[in-house]
């Protein structure tokens, strides 16, 4: 039987107090804030008190009550990563970050967190970034209606940046989305350095010369660029689609949220 280098799976064990999953909410928001912060101003962050401060308002969806626990049915986060040039990071990617594509952001990561009331787990379920379905009429950033078209799951950011991602998915789902997050690649790059890597397990090696990873099995500390590399290679695992890269992600975030809640 073929072993893939991907883990299929990532559980964590249930957090008992509220608090512990306003924890890893918190973490996921806050990936959007690591310049100039430190993991512990994230860890000390009263996010269940915070939540509404300088909020955008997530178009078509439900209003979220004052206190986030009344919250019925359990708390959907959707926390997407763009594919944005920055220019400290840009001399990483090439020619997707030269001409004039590279004013163009796409939601090429797109993960659906979901904390449930009873028992209390997180569920985390990935939508394939190539996954072609009906997006709804967005605004842009230019103040547009862009109107309802047919286009792949990656390019609602442009039609109308994080507002747009989470009505897509909603309108997919059928589901409530009450909280969304972003993260570029370079808040990915730094948040791993800030909490010293996430520790990953290779069942078989790694090589991908478009990411330049070239690593065999074993277990991994990954951070900074190789970290970011290893949640964006394809070609490097399973047949070259997307799936193998969304397992690598999985792992990722499940890793990632083990070592934030613990001592470490």
């Amino acid at each position: 039987r073929r072993r893939h280098p991907v883990a299929r799976h990532g559980m964590l064990k249930t957090p008992r107090p509220l608090g512990q999953l306003f924890t890893v909410i918190g973490v996921a928001l806050a990936v959007v804030l690591v310049s100039g912060l430190s993991v512990a101003a994230y860890a000390t962050y009263d996010f269940a008190t915070s939540f509404t401060k300088d909020a955008v308002v997530l178009e078509g969806q439900d209003a979220v009550p004052p206190d986030i626990g009344a919250i019925e049915g359990g708390v959907n986060l959707l926390l997407t990563g763009t594919d944005a040039c920055e220019p400290a990071y840009a001399a990483y990617f090439g020619e997707r970050c030269e001409g004039p594509e590279a004013d163009e952001e796409l939601n090429d990561v797109n993960m659906l967190l979901h904390i449930s009331d009873e028992p209390r787990r997180v569920t985390v379920i990935s939508f394939p970034r190539d996954l072609r379905l009906d997006i709804p009429a967005c605004t842009n950033a230019d103040g547009v209606d862009t109107g309802d078209t047919y286009d792949m799951l990656n390019t609602a950011y442009v039609y109308g940046q994080l507002g747009c991602v989470v009505k897509t998915i909603s309108n997919l789902t059928g589901l409530d989305i009450q909280y969304a997050a972003k993260v570029t690649r370079g808040g990915v790059i730094e948040i791993t350095n800030a909490i010293g890597g996430v520790e990953v397990c290779l069942a078989s090696g790694i090589y991908d010369p478009n990411t330049g990873l070239d690593l065999e099995a074993g277990n991994y500390t990954l951070a900074g660029i190789d970290a970011l590399q290893f949640l964006r290679t394809r070609y490097g695992v399973g047949n070259g689609g997307d799936l193998g890269r969304i397992s690598n992600q999985q792992q990722y975030m499940s890793r990632l949220a083990r070592k934030l809640v613990s001592e470490e």
